[in-house]
């Protein structure tokens, strides 16, 4: 059934209907419909000002708010009915209410964002949090396994060295998060479509939100939703790669890692198969992700400047990704939280060859120029193939023949945790390191978390 002009908030200016198929192409109250409680609170500080700028009355003003908190209740109990002429949430509520005055003026999508930024904050510090607690303790620190390089075996690492580069990551977005919060928290109430308000009011008196200032130029509200969508594109690419390591480890092939079972599925054919698909997903999501920030960039870049309809994508994108995150957040620790190392398997993985550096180190603490020592480390190497044996099978006239620095105390070099001992500077992975590391992030937690 097609819609009366006339009904609609900016029906005035034309004559007969609108076509039923482009009704339901203009409308976006499918998915802006959870904005409800921040259209409902925005609607409620604008009336107020509209109060104090002598434009309604003290009673107009009670009734308004009465029939605004009569609509939360009916979306908080899910008795809101929405009609077809509906286009979104803010003239389904103003329909509702039926109020001359239009003071529904667009709340932008940062009004739902500061709820969404609080959730995502506890999400990034428990997921940090659990993992640090649970696998980088002392239970777990003295695990080594190989690191890798081009995925090929690289040198000996801990355990927790690895989990503290994703944690340091994630906490790097945590405070890009932060940092994000401080440029959205503005008020864009007043800004309008293009020129601003001609009311006289103090938005900011009566605004309930934690808002920094008013942000009256309305041509460049919408970046902060841009922002936000990089922010959780880049979130998802760091957690993508952790799971890849993961995919990666829980293999046959690996087996450094079992996934538990509430994190992995079977398959219809083969009895055997335990699959790693919350990891997949979780890679999968970060794609997704990527998809809606970079096609909202694309439709921004057409844009010539202030509001166009274009822009009524920006909602579906934010809401798929504050979902998307959040779910991909609660799964991750989940994953974490319950996964089992393999110790016997991670350390049996280590292999003489991952010292050829210390070997190379051994030389230049000899005096010998690194680039020099990295040579005759590689000659050695190439020996131990030609002779078939492990680098630390080699005899000593072996490694004489390469270099007449080579003494017997070389044979110290072939123990692989005090290779890793050596990597005592910040960020390294010695034990003590690891521990500094934990100590700070910990910290670094406790601070946000007050």
């Amino acid at each position: 059934m097609a819609t009366t002009e006339g009904t609609k908030l900016w029906g005035g200016r034309f004559v007969g209907n609108t076509d039923p198929v482009m009704e339901s192409f203009n409308a976006s109250i499918a998915y802006d419909q959870r904005m409800w409680d921040a259209d409902i609170r925005g609607s409620k500080a604008y009336v107020k000002a509209l109060e104090k700028a002598q434009l309604v009355s003290m009673e107009e003003n009670q009734k308004i708010l009465h029939g605004l908190d009569q609509i939360a209740d009916e979306w908080a109990k899910g008795t809101f009915e929405i009609k077809p002429g509906d286009e979104d949430i803010h003239t389904a509520n103003e329909r509702r209410l039926k109020v001359s005055n239009y003071f529904f003026l667009f709340i932008d999508s940062a009004a739902n964002l500061f709820k969404g930024l609080f959730v995502f904050r506890l999400g990034m510090l428990y997921l940090l949090f659990n993992p640090i607690l649970c696998s980088v303790t002392l239970r777990e620190i003295n695990v080594l396994f190989p690191g890798y390089t081009h995925l090929q075996r690289a040198q000996p690492i801990r355990w927790s060295h690895w989990i503290l580069s994703h944690a340091v990551a994630l906490s790097r977005d945590v405070d890009r998060l932060l940092e994000i919060k401080k440029r959205v928290n503005v008020l864009p109430l007043g800004s309008g479509a293009i020129a601003g308000t001609y009311l006289a009011y103090d938005l900011l008196f009566f605004f309930k939100y934690e808002i920094g200032r008013i942000f009256s130029l309305c041509f460049f509200c919408v970046f902060f939703l841009a922002e936000f969508l990089f922010w959780a594109s880049l979130c998802l690419t760091h957690l993508s790669k952790m799971a890849e390591d993961l995919m990666l480890y829980s293999t046959k092939e690996f087996s450094f890692v079992t996934l538990s079972d509430a994190y992995s599925t079977g398959s219809s054919l083969m009895p055997q198969k335990r699959n790693a698909d919350s990891l997949e997903l979780i890679r999968s999501k970060a794609g997704r992700l990527f998809g809606r920030c970079a096609g909202f960039m694309m439709t921004l870049k057409g844009l010539p400047s202030t509001y166009n309809k274009d822009l009524q994508e920006d909602k579906e994108a934010m809401f798929d990704c504050y979902d998307t995150v959040h779910a991909v957040l609660q799964v991750t620790t989940g994953v974490l939280s319950t996964l089992k190392i393999n110790q016997s398997v991670m350390e049996a993985a280590l292999s003489p060859d991952m010292l050829a550096t210390d070997l190379a180190y051994y030389l230049v603490r000899k005096g010998v120029p690194f680039r020099d020592a990295h040579s005759l480390s590689g000659k050695a190497v190439f020996t131990a193939e030609s002779k078939n044996v492990s680098l630390n099978q080699l005899t000593k006239e072996d490694l004489i023949a390469i270099s007449p620095l080579f003494e017997d105390d070389v044979s110290s070099l072939w123990d692989y945790q005090s290779s890793v001992e050596q990597y005592s500077a910040p960020g390294g992975t010695a034990k003590s390191s690891v521990e500094t590391q934990v100590e700070h992030l910990r910290k670094w937690t406790k601070i946000l978390m007050q």
